[in-house]
């Protein structure tokens, strides 16, 4: 018998869209600050233009020496970016097209193509209003700060103490300890601590000592590191002694995961300063290592590099301690966030975080996550209807539970924390 009439359900892309709309957003990792921390907290047009990878694109059409850029200040920064790559060329890179769906989300008008009625709009607003706006259009209920304790700015602002905002969560970043341990040593004796060189037992419990104090001072939710391509895992390396013997110990003794942002390789182009970096491959054998050696350790991994990012799935489906998030840098372009999202649901499930927006200017919330919630309903849509295709109807509420989990809940699961 066949019924005339009945609603059909809706597609399940357009079930997932629904959905998505109505989940908010824990950001795992940005470069973004509390709103208190003044300057530090980056946003508006010209910070949006002078973001390095705009940069970086600039000079493949630039003819002027790098020198001659870097010396101008940031409004004749961005005015040459604007007029290269938005003016002369179609901003069609992820970067410039990031750019005009951050301002279209805040209601400005692009076609006009004006940067002074931009610039206008933003000198109106205060940051407080602006945080407020981009959260709310963004739809993030969260979002974690990249914090440095050898940052003298940041030092001070710690120390002084502010008012926090329950928005803003922290991290701890510890790349100068573990990368350059002897070009901090001085600073640490400096701060207190009574370390040396050499990394005997009195030393290893002063840096302990200086973990605790900056866990209490900013209550991380992880700590953290990016390793070049050739930074070496092996227990008995110099390389890992700071990580194996004094970051991992203290992150099992307050239950703290720990993040390895794999594959940056520095200043491949110095001359571009922070646009001159690149990547490389990352060794995963040495992750399953560490995850192997270290089982009460939590690890969050995220790699730069494509070629890396099968080998991480495998391993992550080997180790319940390992936890791959995000693409980011050159990986967070569609193409590839298509991919290495299909690559995880297709071996992790939903035992992942496939995002993160890295974000370093504060708009930059919005079309980072924008963009990839139009590559999320795709391929979550894709996932879905092949389910279904196999007999297992999906409902509304699953999708709305999956979401979740994917949008922050499987971190905060992972990580045994709670933001109630």
């Amino acid at each position: 018998m066949k019924f005339k009439n009945l609603p059909e359900e809706p597609p399940v892309e357009t079930r997932v869209a629904n959905a998505l709309s109505q989940t908010q957003i824990l950001d795992i990792h940005t470069h973004l600050y509390d709103p208190a921390m003044g300057k530090m907290l980056l946003w508006g047009i010209d910070e949006l233009l002078t973001y390095h990878y705009l940069v970086a694109e600039s000079f493949r059409f630039f003819k002027m020496p790098y020198k001659d850029f870097f010396v101008l200040e940031k409004k004749q920064q961005a005015e040459l970016i604007w007029n290269e790559l938005f003016i002369k060329h179609s901003p069609i890179s992820e970067s410039c097209r990031g750019v005009i769906t951050t301002l279209n989300m805040l209601g400005l008008d692009v076609n006009r193509r004006d940067l002074n009625s931009v610039r206008k709009w933003f000198a109106q607003r205060t940051v407080e209003q602006h945080v407020e706006e981009v959260f709310e259009s963004a739809n993030l209920s969260a979002a974690v700060m990249t914090n440095s304790p050898f940052d003298p700015e940041e030092i001070a602002l710690w120390k002084k103490g502010f008012s926090r905002d329950s928005r803003f969560l922290s991290a701890l970043r510890v790349d100068p300890l573990v990368l350059e341990y002897n070009s901090v040593v001085g600073f640490l004796c400096q701060q207190g601590y009574d370390v040396r060189s050499d990394l005997d037992q009195k030393t290893r419990n002063e840096l302990i000592r200086f973990l605790h104090f900056w866990a209490d001072t900013i209550q991380p939710l992880y700590l953290m590191v990016s390793l070049p391509p050739d930074f070496s895992l092996d227990l008995d390396s110099e390389d890992s002694s700071i990580l194996t013997q004094v970051v991992l110990p203290f992150c099992k003794t307050r239950g703290l995961p720990f993040a390895i942002m794999a594959g940056v390789t520095r200043s491949v182009n110095p001359h571009l300063g922070l646009a001159g970096d690149s990547l490389g491959c990352f060794s995963i054998e040495a992750i399953e290592k560490l995850c192997r050696t270290f089982p009460d350790n939590k690890f969050l991994v995220t790699a730069l590099s494509r070629e890396n990012q099968h080998h991480l799935c495998v391993a992550s489906r080997k180790f319940p301690n390992l936890h791959p998030f995000g693409c980011w840098w050159f990986t967070n372009i569609p193409s590839l966030i298509d991919e290495i999202s299909n690559l995880r649901f297709e071996l992790l499930g939903l035992s992942f975080t496939p995002q993160h927006s890295d974000a370093r200017v504060l708009d930059q919330l919005l079309y980072k996550w924008t963009h990839f919630k139009e590559s999320l309903i795709l391929t979550l849509g894709e996932k879905y209807s092949a389910l279904e295709a196999s007999g297992w109807d999906v409902g509304d509420e699953e999708i709305k539970r999956d979401l979740k989990g994917l949008l922050g809940g499987e971190f905060l699961q992972f990580s045994g924390r709670s933001l109630i």
